[in-house]
């Protein structure tokens, strides 16, 4: 994916990410533990990163954020709007374009990668990901929600199953991960279309 511009297939690979993030965020958001739905999102941005490469995973979280913003209900619960910015989990959202971005820079520093640089990289973008995430519920708890005395230790803490949930979730995403990405790019490139 180092080229400047996106192919037709690059493209195509990308809105099928997105599908799988809205899809991944509504398999079981209907289960929620306090204000946390339980997702597979940040598996699927880790994918992402792996098999599309920096930019395009990059261009493809961020497609996925700004559909939600715009109104398209592709976030856990199956909603969407502006008014996520305020929701307790927006920062693990916006952590998808970031963490992605790194996952697939990991991978693209290694012509050959190897397993344990597929799990560097989706544990890194897993660490990543709920350092964005936790500090961004504990300030909308005080700046959002005024509990004023809220510290952010106990709020670490109530995310620790759903992190178990992710490490066990991204651990198989990373040992399936060297034969998905040899089957993805077996796809010849198309003319360039976008930048």
């Amino acid at each position: 994916m180092n080229n400047k511009k996106f192919t037709a297939t690059d493209l195509t690979k990308g809105a099928i990410f997105i599908a799988l993030m809205a899809i991944g965020a509504n398999l079981t958001a209907i289960i929620t533990i306090g204000t946390v739905p339980l997702t597979f999102q940040t598996v699927v941005a880790i994918l992402a990163g792996i098999l599309l490469g920096k930019r395009l995973a990059a261009f493809a979280m961020t497609g996925y954020l700004m559909l939600g913003l715009i109104g398209v209900p592709v976030f856990a619960g199956f909603v969407g709007g502006f008014h996520t910015v305020t929701s307790p989990t927006f920062g693990f959202l916006l952590s998808f374009i970031a963490l992605a971005y790194i996952v697939g820079l990991i991978i693209e520093l290694n012509q050959q990668p190897s397993l344990f640089t597929f799990y560097l990289s989706s544990y890194v973008g897993l660490i990543l990901n709920y350092l964005i995430g936790v500090p961004y519920l504990y300030l909308h708890s005080h700046f959002i929600l005024g509990l004023t005395d809220v510290q952010f230790i106990p709020i670490a803490v109530s995310m620790v199953p759903f992190f178990l949930k992710d490490f066990v979730l991204v651990g198989f995403a990373a040992t399936l991960a060297p034969k998905l990405l040899k089957a993805i790019n077996k796809s010849s490139p198309k003319k360039p279309v976008a930048s």
